[in-house]
């Protein structure tokens, strides 16, 4: 009863509030597990240096190495159950912190070969072995992540980012580091890890800030380039969209998957409704004809966007491609879209084998709709080649028959003026 009280209350200040423009006072955010104390420090309203609320697993002992401080302990792998997750995550972020993340990595991408509950959970599992690695690094971020993968849809990033905004107390010195933390040797600019990064960035704002979205949204928005932005509010919105760790954030609606995509503006809202699929598919029991409804129903720009995510929640981890396929298909008119946010998602996650497994997909795919698909591989793409001519020599490698529609997207997702075509 009192997750609802305080949920309604939040959406009743929300609504009455054009909060991206305004500062909020800090709600309650609302435990769904017990913790032993929760504590948050009220934002002021347009004060520069006023404290920000700080993340109630890191002040409660520390639900998550995320939020907190990782500390190694005797867990071993073998005494983890296959479901036990939080066993899993302390047993691999120990052999991060003992061995370096190679070996935690490794140990990682054997398991996934034969347990598909952990291939479901791997993403926040690989976040902890980010965390820790992080602290063997002594919390050099370009270090840890030269030594990382992009396993699991490079959770082992995010989780770097994340656990960097650790001892941070006032909004000025989170957005002065959020504008230089990516900034390091090694990590090339709109290249992959730059993403990553950002991304990345916008989890650990999310999770700094006790879930508090304008605040999280406004640093995005402060970033050097509407590509920066946009990066961070990829991730701002899988966090809102993701809490896992004994923590709702208030920012949804059980009832309303659009929420909050109509009160956000401008380059917030494309990672906002490329979520909606995900919530839209917990509300109605897993129906992807639901969800691709609930994109159906929106307007042009944002539909694109919606159908995007929705190719990507298309994809499981065994990754079959005919289900994906017969899943796209259900978005009648957003199908290409949908292949589009699949093919990204395949090609994405996994580095050059997940590009050429993205390619045999879209192979698959009806002809008419296969330049669409063939463009979420360019996007891909994009980000790990340094040059156009290296993007087109890519496409043309996976794509012959696709090359311009592939060229085009890779060129369009190092766009610092981030264009509509781009991913994000």
């Amino acid at each position: 009863m009192t997750a609802v009280l305080v949920a309604t209350y939040a959406r009743v200040v929300e609504k009455a509030t054009n909060w991206r423009f305004r500062a909020l006072p800090l709600l309650l955010l609302v435990p769904l597990v017990a913790v032993a104390a929760t504590a948050v420090v009220a934002l002021s309203a347009g004060g520069r240096n006023a404290e920000i609320p700080l993340a109630p697993a890191a002040m409660a002992g520390g639900l998550h190495p995320m939020a907190g401080s990782f500390v190694p302990d005797g867990t071993a792998l073998e005494e983890c159950a296959s479901a036990d997750f939080a066993c899993l995550e302390q047993a691999l972020g120990n052999v991060a912190y003992a061995r370096g993340p190679r070996s935690a990595l490794a140990l990682v991408d054997a398991r996934l070969a034969e347990d598909e509950g952990f291939a479901a959970n791997c993403h926040r599992i690989v976040h902890v072995i980010g965390s820790a690695s992080l602290a063997r690094a002594h919390g050099d971020v370009a270090k840890a992540f030269t030594q990382g993968s992009p396993t699991c849809a490079s959770g082992y990033y995010h989780g770097i980012l994340e656990r960097a905004f650790i001892g941070v107390t006032t909004r000025a010195k989170l957005a002065e580091r959020a504008r230089s933390l990516c900034d390091t040797a090694g990590v090339r600019r709109f290249g992959y890890l730059d993403r990553q990064c950002r991304h990345g960035l916008g989890h650990g704002l999310m999770i700094q800030t006790g879930y508090d979205l304008p605040t999280a949204l406004a640093i995005c928005a402060g970033l050097p380039t509407r590509w920066d932005h946009l990066t961070c509010s990829n991730g701002v919105f899988m966090e809102n969209a993701d809490t896992r760790f004994g923590f709702r954030s208030r920012w949804l609606d059980d009832e309303d998957p659009l929420y909050p995509c109509r009160e956000v503006t401008g380059l917030d809202r494309r990672h906002c409704y490329a979520r909606v699929p995900t919530l839209a598919l917990r509300r109605n029991g897993g129906s992807y004809a639901g969800a691709a409804a609930t994109c159906s129903s929106l307007a042009a720009p944002w539909s694109r966007y919606c159908f995007r995510g929705l190719g990507r929640d298309a994809v499981d981890f065994r990754f079959v491609r005919a289900r994906t396929l017969e899943r796209c298909a259900l978005a009648g008119d957003g199908g290409a879209d949908c292949l589009f946010g699949a093919a990204r998602y395949v090609s994405d996650r996994l580095g050059p084998e997940g590009r050429s497994g993205g390619a045999g997909f879209c192979r698959a795919a009806r002809a008419d709709v296969r330049d669409a698909c063939f463009a979420g591989v360019g996007s891909a793409l994009g980000l790990v080649e340094a040059t156009n001519p290296a993007r087109r020599r890519a496409c043309a490698a996976i794509a012959p028959a696709h090359v311009d529609a592939c060229t085009r997207a890779a060129i369009a997702e190092v766009d610092p003026n981030a264009s509509p075509l781009a991913w994000g």
